[in-house]
């Protein structure tokens, strides 16, 4: 990303919402043990190898939830396709994995999320599937390879410790990090009072022309989109994206950018996955940035990072079994300090002052469907926000 906190170009404006995702319902085991205490070989791994540092770590109680320690070692060769800008983090924590667990052997193939779920069906289809793992940034690539017919139903070791609206009702794919939709907005321009709960408002109202932030080409707009269009029918978020435009909203590349553009005050409010704001809290001394959150429509929806097992693979109980271990204390600790990403699992708390999921609204939906992304895009262009 460049150093370039101003927009790229005017549209048209819009806000939109976020709900907040989600601790996590799960088959909790006692406090983590031994993998947290002190090293005492060179495979064994301190509480500060997962979790992150910075202003949100201070005081965090140890994650509770199963332990790595309590389930089988990773052993053996796995090929997982690993997709999105979120890749480069997730890395870090198989690198860790195959440091306690020399035996693990993790092939990786890297590339945006929806190319990696058009090449594993691809390579289905030739009869020649390649990964045994696809580990996706968002619900809707899971989907696109779930209803191909591509994915293999999880075992229930891996699906019962997750809420069911953040795994595939069908058990093909489930989440292991949870980003929630947010209003970043600018406190020295806006009170939390000032935030509307609903994502239509920001269509329509005075104030919010001429001060928004958002960023179209980016993956989690796009699923926000598609997700009113499923719930609100197209002809509502056709007029929803032309009022934003009509109200000058600001484009960015990215939702980080925008995040920063608020804080700067390029921007006076904008739309963006929660974490991005914690990024920008965690690197400026006392930004002046806030979150708010919409609540039971598309504004407030919780997507997820998660993982499916290919169908086809040879090694469908070492791809189980790594499934697992990212749904562990120790992993869900990494996501949630790292990636200040929402926890699947509820022994695992998120970090700072983020609102719970009991705290949160959002909307019933199956995140599966956000794969119908084709007519979305034929909206957003017809629209002029692509």
């Amino acid at each position: 990303m460049s150093e370039d906190d101003g927009p790229r170009r005017r549209l048209g404006r819009r806000e939109v919402l976020a709900a907040s995702a989600t601790g996590a319902a799960a088959a909790t085991a006692g406090c983590v043990g031994s993998i947290f205490g002190d090293n005492n070989s060179e495979n064994e791994l301190s509480l500060s190898d997962f979790r992150g540092s910075g202003p949100f770590v201070s005081g965090r109680p140890a994650p509770d939830g199963t332990s790595m320690d309590d389930l089988d070692d990773l052993s053996g060769t796995l090929s997982i396709y690993i997709g999105g800008g979120e890749g480069g983090l997730y890395r870090g924590l198989i690198e860790l994995l195959q440091q306690k667990y020399p035996d693990f052997d993790a092939q990786l193939k890297s590339a945006p999320s929806t190319q990696l779920a058009n090449t594993i069906i691809q390579e289905s289809e030739n009869g020649n599937p390649r990964a045994d793992v696809f580990w996706s940034i968002d619900a809707s690539s899971l989907g696109l390879v779930a209803n191909a017919g591509y994915a293999t139903s999880l075992p229930s070791a891996v699906t019962d410790p997750v809420p069911s609206e953040l795994q595939d009702s069908n058990g093909r794919w489930v989440g292991v990090a949870g980003r929630a939709r947010a209003i970043p907005y600018n406190t020295n321009r806006f009170s939390a009072s000032d935030i509307p709960n609903k994502v239509d408002a920001f269509a329509n109202q005075e104030r919010f022309a001429n001060s928004m932030g958002w960023g179209p080409t980016y993956g989690a707009f796009k699923s926000f989109v598609t997700a009113m269009r499923i719930m609100d029918g197209r002809e509502a978020t056709k007029q929803w994206l032309q009022g934003m435009l009509d109200q000058g909203t600001e484009e960015f590349r990215d939702e980080y950018f925008v995040s920063r553009g608020v804080a700067t005050g390029a921007v006076s409010a904008g739309f963006a996955n929660h974490y991005y704001a914690l990024r920008v809290k965690a690197a400026r001394e006392n930004p002046p940035i806030d979150l708010a959150f919409t609540e039971n429509d598309a504004g407030a929806l919780v997507n997820v990072s998660g993982v499916e097992i290919i169908e086809g693979t040879q090694r469908s109980d070492l791809a189980g079994l790594f499934a697992e271990h990212l749904l562990t204390a120790e992993a869900q600790e990494f996501f949630a300090t790292r990636a200040y990403a929402y926890p699947m699992i509820a022994g695992v708390q998120p970090v700072g002052d983020l609102p719970t999921i009991d705290e949160l609204n959002p909307p019933e939906l199956d995140l599966t469907e956000l794969s119908d992304l084709e007519p979305t895009l034929e909206l957003m262009r017809e629209v002029g926000v692509l």
